[in-house]
């Protein structure tokens, strides 16, 4: 007989199968109250170490094992990951003319590893889970190395923090989180299993609060001046998208394992981006990041659902 579902699991399920739209929400609701959205900015990193260590909480050690069995595909999406963003950002945002505090923070959504929502996108998408999994958690334990000496070099003449800061900030917020996730997985593995259903809430509800108060505390330039960097973000998102899936298709990767790393290298960790940007530079460095989060979010769902459809309907033709 099914156990009933309490009113907090269909929240939080809700919460996962309408996460894009929540966080366009945010969005809106940080550019009407500004004010108090802004007021917020100094839990961000807070709030993404906890993300952090929810995403730690989903890992076991064996999802890294994959990195022994198809090394050429992770290998490819980490190159993707690491390469195409970062110079997509930089050039995009040269390209528009974006200097200062708004090309920085291009570059440091660039320099991310791979979004936290990329999982679900990739399963939501009939994409290889397992691959998507082992590129968001490699690319995360290697972000602290990676992201600093991305930003520096893209953006090193205009940046007032060194290499040293950044990773100590990564360390922090990224790193120490997710191992504790999955140190205490592994010690307590039927409690964490019990409390996994009602992740996605925790994890939608700090994105969705990050994106509030960066947007909030940035509001008068994106009402007069946003449309230069939504499109920005939009190109510089298209381009992880479409050239992470022609990188994957040139290395013979099949139809899923494409789908992954499109998903991952075209879906940042802009909480990260907006956490250090928050932690060490203007506000409005944070500005591309929160634009980031609720556009990839969308566009993600929307590819997800058009591969879904693509699968289904191929389905018939198998049998």
């Amino acid at each position: 007989m099914p156990t009933q579902r309490g009113p907090l699991r269909a929240l939080a399920d809700f919460a996962g199968r309408w996460f894009a739209l929540l966080v366009l929400l945010a969005g809106v609701l940080g550019l009407v109250i500004p004010d108090q959205a802004a007021a917020l900015t100094d839990y961000v990193p807070l709030l993404l170490g906890i993300i952090m260590f929810g995403m730690g909480l989903t890992l076991r050690a064996s999802d890294f094992a994959l990195v022994l069995r198809r090394p050429h595909a992770v290998l490819l999406g980490l190159l993707a990951q690491f390469v195409v963003m970062p110079l997509t950002a930089w050039g995009i945002g040269t390209a528009l003319g974006l200097s200062g505090a708004l090309l920085v923070g291009m570059v440091l959504v660039g320099s991310a590893p791979g979004g936290t929502a990329s999982n679900v996108i990739v399963y939501l998408g009939r994409g290889d889970v397992a691959l998507s999994v082992t590129l968001t958690s490699v690319a995360t334990l290697l972000a602290p190395l990676l992201t600093p000496a991305l930003v520096l070099w893209l953006a090193g003449s205009d940046l007032p923090v060194g290499f040293g800061a950044l990773f100590e900030s990564i360390v922090q917020v990224v790193l120490l989180p997710i191992v504790a996730g999955v140190v205490i997985r592994a010690l307590a593995g039927r409690f964490v299993d019990a409390v996994l259903p009602y992740l996605p809430l925790v994890s939608v509800a700090g994105i969705m609060t990050v994106v509030m108060a960066v947007i909030g505390a940035n509001a008068d330039v994106l009402t007069s001046s946003g449309l230069l960097l939504v499109l920005a973000v939009i190109l510089h998102n298209g381009a992880g998208l479409a050239l992470g899936y022609l990188a994957a298709g040139a290395a013979r990767l099949d139809a899923s394992a494409r789908r992954a790393v499109s998903i991952e290298v075209g879906m940042q960790n802009s909480g990260l981006a907006a956490s250090l940007a928050t932690a060490h530079f203007a506000p409005l460095t944070a500005l591309p990041a929160a634009l980031f989060s609720v556009w990839h979010n969308v566009s993600g769902a929307l590819l997800a659902t058009i591969w879904a459809r693509k699968a289904e309907a191929a389905e018939p033709a198998r049998r």
